[in-house]
């Protein structure tokens, strides 16, 4: 097998920015915001169960 000359493989050899800092962080911050948003809705819908199951008839 032979070597590259440039010394690098695939895509590494020029990175380019897709997207600036800023976007970058705001879809990160959106993320985490949308993650923070399903964890307490799942903790809601888990502790509603919990106390519907718990009730007598």
């Amino acid at each position: 097998m032979i070597r590259s000359l440039r010394g690098a493989v695939g895509f590494q050899a020029c990175p380019a920015p897709v997207a600036s800092n800023r976007l970058t962080h705001a879809v990160a911050a959106s993320l985490a915001v949308g993650c923070l948003s399903l964890c307490v809705i799942l903790t809601l819908a888990v502790l509603s169960i919990r106390s519907a199951s718990a009730m007598p008839f």
